[in-house]
């Protein structure tokens, strides 16, 4: 590469945090959940509207979603199953957050070069992935127990299930609980690797440009998450449709199979190409104010606990 147009370098990210610390996990994983919990919030409306689409039987629209769901549901439906991820989800992104500044200190102690204490793009993608992958083994339950809440139409004493506790019991009885983990474990590895590359990338332009990290305006944080989470739902996309389906499905005699492979076969042969996009309006529309917040509340976090 030519001397005109140098690779970009990283975030220093030694100069945003003491490289002795033994508050440091405690701090991430804080920052994290306030993070996760910031995504729910404004989210949630969004996620209803897309695993409604996901795994509807019949030919609709989000338009025609968002409109049954208020007449019959009212705007409380949007926040249906809301609990779980609340709590669950928060924690998600506490691990996500957690795995990532942890490999990232991990690879900077492995490089062991003074010279320069950024990492290479390769390790800022690892370092997403590690964190998808610890992240999944919760996020597969959480996700299945929401789901099921959120596709669920009845209510009162016609519920199949009469709230997270509830519903956490009745697929652990069928050993369905973790059903979709390993779709689950696809999407969020290569998304979360992707995930936190396109942030590190953007923030790291800032940088280049003399800012620190910590004046890099809240504006542009969220703007920057948006981004990546665009990103993220772009590349694995297929992945949560094939998940949604897997954890609607019936628990005993799944109709489109137990595996990622054949749920992925038996949607193609049944809606084409098309089936893999269902929901993807709403999923992209979310994206941006979700992450855009997750990522804004992470940081405003760090910089108060320092």
């Amino acid at each position: 590469m030519s001397e005109e147009f140098p690779t970009p370098q990283l975030i220093d990210d030694l100069d945003i945090q003491p490289v002795k610390d033994n508050t440091r996990v405690f701090k991430d994983l804080l920052a994290g959940t306030a993070g996760g919990v910031a995504q729910v919030l404004v989210g949630q409306p969004f996620d209803t509207t897309k695993v409604r689409l996901q795994t509807a039987t019949t030919r609709t629209s989000a338009v025609e979603v968002v409109k049954s769901l208020l007449k019959n549901e009212g705007p409380r439906g949007f926040y249906k199953g809301t609990l779980t991820p609340l709590v669950g989800v928060g924690a998600c992104v506490s691990i996500q957050f957690g795995v990532n500044e942890a490999m990232k200190r991990f690879f900077h102690s492995m490089n062991k070069n003074p010279n320069n204490s950024t990492l290479s793009l390769p390790q800022y993608y690892m370092c997403g992935v590690a964190g998808g992958f610890s992240n999944s083994f919760l996020a597969a339950p959480i996700e299945h127990v929401r789901i099921r809440l959120q596709t669920q139409t009845s209510s009162g004493p016609n519920a199949e299930f009469k709230g997270p506790l509830d519903c956490i019991r009745k697929l652990r009885a069928q050993n369905g609980l973790m059903r979709g983990f390993n779709a689950t474990l696809l999407r969020e590895g290569h998304g979360c690797g992707t995930y936190f590359l396109v942030y590190e990338a953007l923030v790291a332009n800032e940088i280049n440009k003399g800012f620190k990290r910590t004046e890099v305006p809240t504006w542009k944080l969220c703007m920057f998450g948006a981004l990546s989470g665009t990103t993220l739902w772009i590349m694995v996309y297929p992945l949560d449709v094939i998940k949604s389906v897997m954890q609607t499905d019936n628990l005993k005699q799944p109709k489109y199979g137990k595996s990622v492979i054949s749920v992925g076969k038996q949607l193609y042969a049944k809606h084409g190409m098309s089936a893999f996009l269902k929901g993807f309006g709403p999923t992209i529309i979310r994206a941006a104010p979700a992450n855009g917040a997750t990522f804004a509340t992470f940081e405003i976090m760090m910089r108060m606990l320092g």
